[in-house]
């Protein structure tokens, strides 16, 4: 059975880009959601528990994560859920989360998005690289986006 689900939270930690054996992009990362809560009475918010999950990206995901991730950014991260129990000298549980999609949280900040465009060669080749960002463009004018 897999589950699938959506996660708001922070890296916590510097995203760790490796290639493996076969060739294939990974790049993980840490992320920590927190439940928070306001208190009327105080007019603040309190922090409640927080879950912690191990995040991995594969192949153009995880290119793109490399680069656009970073501990600290506030991320909505949307995949698959697993955990497992671990046992060796400690004992403990690990959840991960297969990520089919990674994006900045929009409620925290702006984001700039560049399309990754694949080029092919007469030869059958490819290559890719990211499409110029629209110049000139005000972030608040009709048109700017969607």
């Amino acid at each position: 059975m897999t589950d699938n689900l959506a996660v708001r939270g922070i890296v916590a930690t510097e995203p760790r880009h490796l290639t493996s054996e076969g060739g294939i992009p990974i790049t993980s990362f840490r992320l920590v959601s927190t439940r928070r809560r306001f208190n009327r009475k105080t007019s603040s918010w309190k922090d409640r528990e927080s879950n912690w999950y191990t995040v991995s990206a594969f192949r153009r995901l995880a290119v793109s994560a490399a680069a656009c991730v970073a501990k600290g950014d506030p991320e909505v991260v949307c995949g698959r859920l697993s955990i497992r129990e671990w046992m060796g000298e400690k004992h403990g549980v690990t959840v991960e989360i297969e990520a089919d999609a990674i994006g900045h949280d929009l409620a925290w900040g702006r984001s700039v998005f560049s399309r990754t465009v694949v080029e092919l060669s007469l030869d059958g080749g490819r290559a890719e690289r990211a499409s110029p960002s629209p110049e000139g463009i005000p972030v608040d004018s009709p048109g700017a986006g969607p």
